[in-house]
């Protein structure tokens, strides 16, 4: 049975992201956003450049995977629909519809998941983005798409 766990940023600190990979005994760590940043000083731990020395510390490899990040205009699109609701990305709780559609035709059709299917094979894999719950990130559109075409096991870790 081949699984794939889900993990954000916002809602954990280093130590305890670090420790819920542990825990979960993830071996690679599939990095899914455009920009490997996060604005503030409380998520800095989870910049690229120091997040990948933590990672390789504790063992586990990882893979930045430009081609299912949304794109600026996607995102855009996301966040000027958060703003009609009045929610912000840290408090968001679901995908705009229209983006979800979009994402879907413009970046998950064209995309080749197979590579990543096939690295389940040597252990378990988690997708890493900043949103804390995975019905409000990209994620969430990536893993039902492995498990519908793959029958992938799907798991979000949460804090």
């Amino acid at each position: 049975m081949l699984r794939m766990l889900t993990i954000g940023v916002y809602g954990f600190g280093a130590e305890s992201f670090m420790q819920r990979l542990r825990s979960a005994d993830v071996r690679l760590l599939l990095d899914v956003r455009q920009r490997r940043g996060v604005r503030g000083p409380e998520y800095a731990w989870a910049n690229s450049l120091r997040l990948q020395p933590a990672l390789a510390d504790a063992g586990i490899a990882s893979e930045h995977h430009l081609e299912l990040a949304p794109t600026t205009e996607l995102r855009q699109l996301q966040y000027a629909e958060d703003d009609g609701q009045g929610v912000g990305k840290r408090t968001r709780h679901e995908l705009a519809p229209e983006y979800t559609r979009r994402y879907t035709t413009q970046i998950l059709d064209n995309a080749d998941l197979a590579p990543i299917v096939s690295a389940l094979s040597s252990g378990v894999a988690a997708l890493l983005c900043v949103e804390r719950d995975p019905e409000a990130c990209h994620r969430s559109l990536i893993t039902q798409r492995l498990a519908e075409q793959y029958g992938v096991t799907i798991e979000h870790l949460r804090p």
